[in-house]
């Protein structure tokens, strides 16, 4: 700024003595462009005539279609012209809409709202981080009080409408009540369809506020002035809160965050004025609120699964295992933000610590116990298991028997046949004994059986031979024998 004598001389030296405005500017010390703003030099180029062009007849046209229509688009205006007649260039059709274009300058009313009546909430992005191999999308839910200014805020790994339903249930907890109405911009977690003033609220979003028995108002399409308030909340937690700071854990960030808003957001001064704090004047706002219901709004996210094969199910990048049992089941999985449980009906089959990561295997190792249990009952029902049931160290035999190029399944069929004959006792040693002898084959357990005494005659398996099962044997009187025994006794007498 210079002073009024400064500006009197310059204006004289200008257009009384015709000096140039680099002279004065050299004679009184100061920047050429501050002789330029004494003398009024713009004025002098708006009065500089404009060079004639194609478009001057066209002007009168140009502002008589902007008068009537002050938002058409210039490129339409272009083509109206064109087709009575225009022959010159849009670029230089535009320049003139640019110039004599009214402009409309909207007047804003200030916002009066009465305590506990209104508060408005919307999402902040804060850029892409990653966790662990997964990249989220971190953003800020943010809530503030019209009246008051207190916010609540909470960092997500996404905007999906469980999160944006769980913010409010905190930020409600958080004040312990709820304002009348809460006021958003036209998200999809808020509203799924709008025509006109007909609104398509999303289901989600109705069933909380019957719960907490607030009102749900959406803004004007594009009238983000409507929610200035939470748009200033936003800005206040990018310059005040996350500028500059290092997290580790989205546990962490949310500490800190609400750390800075009891310390500093809420200390800072009332917009109203008065001289008071948004802390101050909150506390007389939050016996205005609606008292918070009995019982938290459900945010959980359901979603129905399955699995045809394995004991995994498949949510949001990661696989949770369920029990053996449930494979091939329709489930139902409900996820928070810290928690996986999978249903099966109303019953709650498996629950496990939901992860941030990506292609993560979440196992419950009762799960793990079961399939093997599984597998081991439908291994014993075979040869091979039946054997190794009996006799453990002939798994032992045959892997050293295929190794030197024996037939394993010759080689199992074999020992069954010597398991049936001498009992699982008998073959379990000879068969310890041919491993201690390193000869692995089913031929030396049984020559090492033949040396082996007898305890009792082993029992003769017919279940090979059905024919011989089938044989039905009648048995006769014992007088037979007594009448032999007098018979022979005669004869032995004569």
């Amino acid at each position: 700024m210079i002073s009024p004598e400064t500006r009197a001389q310059i204006r004289r030296y200008f257009y009384a003595e015709h000096w140039k405005i680099g002279t004065v500017a050299s004679e009184l010390g100061v920047h050429p462009d501050t002789v330029r703003n004494a003398i009024e030099a713009e004025r002098f180029r708006g009065a500089q005539p404009i060079r004639a062009s194609m478009v001057d007849p066209w002007l009168g046209f140009i502002r008589q279609t902007l008068e009537q229509h002050p938002r058409l688009r210039a490129t339409r205006i272009y083509h109206m012209a064109r087709d009575r007649g225009y022959s010159g260039s849009v670029t230089q059709l535009r320049r003139a809409v640019a110039r004599l274009r009214p402009q409309i300058r909207e007047p804003f009313l200030r916002l009066q709202t009465f305590p506990g009546e209104q508060a408005q909430a919307d999402w902040a992005h804060f850029g892409p981080v990653m966790v662990g191999r997964a990249r989220r999308a971190l953003s800020c839910f943010v809530m503030t009080l019209s009246y008051s200014r207190a916010l609540y805020l909470e960092f997500f790994f996404d905007q999906t409408t469980e999160h944006f339903l769980r913010g409010h249930v905190h930020a409600f907890q958080s004040w312990n009540g709820q304002p009348r109405v809460i006021l958003y911009d036209n998200l999809k977690s808020a509203v799924l369809e709008r025509r006109g003033y007909q609104i398509q609220f999303n289901p989600r979003l109705l069933e909380l506020s019957a719960h907490y028995h607030f009102a749900a108002q959406p803004c004007q399409v594009r009238a983000g002035n409507q929610k200035g308030r939470v748009e200033r909340a936003i800005r206040l937690v990018r310059d005040s809160f996350w500028a500059g700071r290092v997290f580790t854990t989205l546990a962490e960030c949310n500490r800190q965050a609400l750390l800075w808003r009891d310390e500093v957001a809420h200390r800072r001064p009332w917009p109203g004025g008065d001289g008071r704090t948004v802390e101050q004047v909150f506390a007389e706002e939050q016996s205005r609120l609606l008292p918070p219901p009995l019982h938290p709004f459900n945010t959980d996210r359901s979603e129905a699964v399955s699995s045809r094969k394995t004991i995994y199910v498949r949510f949001d990048l990661n696989d949770y295992s369920i029990p053996p049992e449930a494979v091939g089941r329709p489930l139902t999985l409900v996820a928070s933000d810290t928690t996986v449980r999978i249903l099966d009906g109303t019953a709650e089959i498996a629950r496990h610590r939901r992860t941030w990561d990506r292609s993560q295997m979440i196992l419950d190792p009762a799960h793990q116990d079961a399939v093997l249990k599984l597998k081991r009952k439908a291994f014993d029902s075979t040869p091979a298991g039946r054997l190794e049931q009996a006799v453990p160290e002939s798994k032992t035999l045959l892997d050293l028997a295929f190794a030197q190029g024996e037939s394993a399944g010759t080689q199992t069929a074999q020992l069954l046949k010597l398991l049936d004959q001498h009992g699982s006792a008998a073959l379990r040693r000879a068969v310890i004994e041919a491993l201690e002898r390193h000869t692995p084959r089913a031929s030396s357990v049984a020559f090492l059986l033949r040396r082996q005494p007898r305890a009792h005659r082993a029992v003769v398996d017919l279940s090979h031979h059905p024919a011989a099962q089938s044989v039905d044997v009648r048995p006769h009187a014992l007088e037979t024998y007594d009448e032999l025994a007098r018979t022979q006794d005669h004869d032995s007498e004569q």
